[in-house]
């Protein structure tokens, strides 16, 4: 696999597009896609113009649907954290993201398929807004990971500057919030 942007738009594109042409030959009557809380807001990185292409097609296309935008998963942490690495220092913006815990999606993404179609977007986040860098800060302590921790306002997101509003719900979306703290899902990974 590529994460090259025209290799992820391919994939997205054509896999979409695939899937669209299959589920109008079989009769689907509700089109639901996970994507990103966020995605049109973030154009520098390819990952999300993407998503957003992805949507787009959904939203042609022949087939009643429901996009499921989501904040990102607590579980990433991780991920965003090695990402930021230079050796052995974290470099991570101060720029909030309101991450959700992965089995939260899935409940609240398995309540939109068994769902009417929406003809629209819906969003979802965890309970609270917080700095990469605290949530990288508060993983370390949880796993034991010896690495520093620099609050970097130019450090980036997979490619792509963040603001405070970047990757939290849309203000006026009526986003659905999760109940799940970060710092009790960390109790329970300790």
């Amino acid at each position: 696999p590529s994460w090259s942007d025209e290799d992820v738009l391919a994939f997205f594109r054509d896999g979409t597009s695939h899937i669209l042409a299959a589920e109008e030959k079989a009769g689907v009557g509700h089109h639901v896609i996970l994507s990103i809380v966020g995605a049109d807001r973030l154009p520098d990185s390819g990952y999300m113009r993407a998503k957003v292409a992805q949507e787009d097609l959904v939203k042609a296309g022949p087939t009643p649907y429901t996009i499921v935008r989501s904040t990102q998963f607590f579980e990433f942490v991780a991920g965003i954290a090695d990402a930021g690495t230079t050796d052995g220092t974290v470099h991570a913006t101060q720029a909030h993201l309101q991450p959700i815990a992965s089995r939260e999606v899935v409940s609240h993404v398995a309540e939109v398929v068994t769902g009417a179609p929406r003809n629209g977007t819906v969003e979802i986040a965890g309970p609270e807004p917080l700095g990469i860098d605290e949530l990288v800060r508060r993983l370390f302590v949880v796993t034991g990971d010896k690495r520093s921790v620099i609050s970097d306002p130019e450090a980036g997101y997979f490619g792509a500057k963040l603001d405070n509003s970047a990757l939290t719900p849309t203000p006026g979306a009526d986003a659905w919030i999760a109940p799940t703290t970060y710092d009790a899902w960390l109790a329970e990974k300790a």
